[in-house]
């Protein structure tokens, strides 16, 4: 079963540290794992689409609108950690700004990366990024080595890459719009065409 303290104990193995019994541990491990656990938590999920952290909502405007440039506001959800996509149409004009996304249209729905907490929900390749991450972050402190560090952030990048191949086999890839493949073809002028 795996717990915010197994990952914490994850990393402290990976730099070569003794493993802790809880987060309000009185060691400065435990200090430490305390500190940078849920920070890094939601540094590694929003490094990736992960897929187990992918949720999908339509927003409820504000009813409170923009000061000026948009006409509606649609606070993001308790848990968005980072957004994918929304269902407006390609070239619809939309931004985040303070927990809110911004835009002229009066109906939003978006896919985006979720703050996940239950660590039952973590997918094993999210496990071991931020055992990496959460090691890079101990490196220093606790073993006083640049070089560890860096082989964490290594490992982290690593994983990361994995995560993205794994994650890219579970599902159809996005198709590629066509306009923009026609666009981009129909606006190069090959020097040999002059």
């Amino acid at each position: 079963m795996t717990s915010e303290v197994s990952i914490c104990n994850l990393a402290l193995t990976k730099i070569g540290e003794e493993q802790i019994l809880s987060l309000t541990e009185d060691t400065k491990a435990g200090r430490l794992c305390n500190l940078h656990y849920a920070h890094m938590r939601d540094t590694v999920l929003r490094s990736h689409y992960w897929n187990f952290a992918i949720k999908r909502v339509a927003l409820a405007a504000s009813t409170t609108a923009p000061v000026y440039e948009y006409t509606t506001a649609f606070p993001l959800p308790s848990d968005f950690i980072r957004i994918l996509d929304t269902n407006l149409l390609r070239g619809a004009d939309w931004k985040i700004e303070a927990n809110e996304l911004v835009t002229d249209d009066d109906a939003v729905s978006i896919r985006y990366v979720a703050r996940i907490t239950d660590t039952n929900q973590f997918d094993p390749l999210f496990v071991e990024a931020l055992a990496a991450r959460i090691g890079a972050e101990l490196a220093q402190p606790l073993a006083d080595s640049v070089t560890l560090t860096d082989a964490m952030f290594q490992l982290f990048e690593r994983k990361i890459r994995e995560a993205r191949g794994a994650d890219a086999q579970e599902g159809e890839p996005d198709g590629m719009d066509a306009d923009i493949w026609l666009d981009s073809r129909l606006a190069y002028t090959s020097p040999f065409n002059a």
